[in-house]
């Protein structure tokens, strides 16, 4: 069971790896576009200069290519070659019907799962040659397209719910919410929780809600914000790469990059990652609490221009990063410290 759990998450992660320069593309692309153009009250983005609408075009192309690609990567990590076709079949059927990322999520493993199975046939040799380029991706893709049209409508059911209510959410419920959000943006840092939270703040976008994809815009910023102030504060903490992946960091996170604080996590996920979901989950409820809205479904200080009540996002901000880098470095030892030597002199220990 174990080693089943961990392929769901290899597979999942699959996905997610090869979507995340969609996520990057569409999302600069369309910050920028409305950065440079301005919003009007009432009325949101007002992108009329021919060359930043053709980049925002490009930007919302991009975007819409995020839950196919999610989808046919799933199944990729399943089945192969035979499992894409099917895979971003499913993706798109997910868009279309309003399933969004989870959807997409459901697709992907569908479609893998179906195109594996079909691999084990026992077919005549004159059909193997034809099985992975038309007989799996077609009775794959006839699957999952069946499926998809089956749980479609319960899933955008559900979406469409979890929207009105969030609408009449109170300004105590909004602040548990964007706590709870905070904490997954921060999470995984560009994993399936975080792109849960993420795909869910960009759809409120397109019902007008700002104020959810404000919160998440904080926290998608601070946590490669945090480490990299953490490795300037205290340099003595942290190895000569870490230093120079700070400062690579710093510039991820304030383009909105939550990647930036991965070699961070992987190198000591024990400290860094309670640190950053702690500092996200505090800037994002301090958004919430400020009404903090972003008509972009970015994040970090580069949609401040498309962002409403800007003092408080950048409060929200520096108190996140603050808290995030100063628990982190509170936590960590200095590098020194931790190496200990043992009997054998051409071998070290690593004390965590």
């Amino acid at each position: 069971m174990s080693n089943e759990l961990k392929n769901l998450r290899t597979y999942l992660m699959t996905g997610v790896s090869y979507m995340i320069p969609i996520v990057v593309i569409g999302g600069v692309l369309i910050a920028l576009s409305i950065a440079l153009s301005g919003v009007e009250a009432g009325t949101g983005a007002n992108v009329t200069n021919p060359i930043l609408s053709k980049m925002l075009n490009i930007g919302v192309k991009a975007f819409g290519l995020m839950v196919p690609v999610l989808a046919g990567f799933i199944a990729f990590g399943i089945a192969e070659r035979p499992g894409l076709a099917p895979g971003l079949v499913g993706g798109a059927l997910a868009n279309e019907i309003g399933a969004g990322f989870l959807g997409g999520i459901i697709a992907g493993f569908v479609a893998g799962y179906t195109a594996k199975w079909i691999k084990t046939w026992k077919v005549p040799t004159q059909l193997r040659a034809i099985m992975p380029i038309f007989v799996i991706p077609l009775l794959g893709s006839l699957v999952v397209g069946t499926v998809m049209y089956i749980i479609g409508a319960p899933i955008s059911s559900l979406m469409e719910s979890m929207t009105n209510g969030l609408k009449s959410m109170g300004t105590s419920n909004a602040v548990i919410l964007a706590i709870i959000m905070g904490a997954m943006i921060a999470f995984d840092m560009g994993g399936p929780v975080n792109k849960v939270a993420f795909m869910f703040g960009a759809a409120m976008i397109g019902e007008g809600v700002y104020t959810v994809m404000g919160p998440v815009a904080v926290a998608i910023c601070i946590p490669p914000l945090a480490m990299g102030v953490a490795t300037l504060l205290s340099p003595k903490k942290y190895s000569e790469a870490e230093k120079e992946a700070g400062k690579g960091a710093i510039a991820m996170g304030l383009i909105g990059i939550t990647e930036g604080a991965i070699p961070f996590a992987a190198a000591d996920p024990i400290r860094v990652i309670p640190s950053i979901v702690t500092g996200s989950a505090i800037g994002a409820a301090i958004a919430a609490m400020g009404k903090v809205g972003d008509h972009a479904p970015h994040g970090g200080p580069i949609v401040l221009p498309v962002v409403d009540n800007k003092v408080m996002f950048m409060v929200a901000v520096i108190v996140g990063v603050a808290v995030a880098a100063f628990m982190v470095n509170a936590l960590k030892k200095e590098v020194q410290e931790e190496i200990i030597e043992n009997d054998d002199p051409g071998e070290i220990d690593i004390e965590f």
